[in-house]
């Protein structure tokens, strides 16, 4: 049972990939590119996870999901994330939700979920805003720093 919804699941991932790949060779100029890059590796991971499946020969059942719990937390900060985004801009719920997750997920070292927080909200910015260039919700708390973003 596992292994054929992990070889399912990769090539539905596959599929995916490809379709996303091929739809973005009719965006204009090099507005295509991103999504390009994110459907090939979208494939080649949808890829590996099927062949992974078809060279194991185990074939057992398991649970869909080990920590209801867990899981269901983790949708509803995902839930408030998204509803978040518009009203307080997409790098400060982004920021929040960065801390909140591994938070309420069990994670009790609040000083390296700050630190991931800083550090992956960086590397969003630079890729998104300086390198892109792609407009993002602006942001509710800018004005009290004096912020442009």
């Amino acid at each position: 049972m596992e292994r054929r919804q992990d070889i399912a699941l990769g090539l539905i991932f596959v599929g995916l990939g490809i379709a996303a790949a091929w739809m973005a060779t009719s965006y204009s100029g090099a507005g295509g590119t991103y999504p390009m890059v994110l459907g090939v590796i979208l494939t080649l991971l949808g890829g590996t996870v099927a062949l992974r499946a078809v060279r194991k020969g185990a074939n057992k059942a398991r649970l869909l999901v080990d920590a209801p719990v867990k899981m269901i937390t983790a949708v509803v900060i995902a839930a408030i994330y998204v509803t978040l985004v518009v009203p307080l801009g997409f790098y400060t719920s982004s920021f929040l939700l960065m801390l909140a997750l591994p938070i309420a997920l069990g994670f009790r070292q609040g000083i390296y979920a700050l630190i991931v927080a800083l550090v992956f909200m960086t590397v969003v910015y630079l890729v998104f805003s300086v390198l892109l260039e792609k407009p993002l919700p602006s942001e509710a708390l800018a004005p009290l720093f004096g912020l442009g973003v």
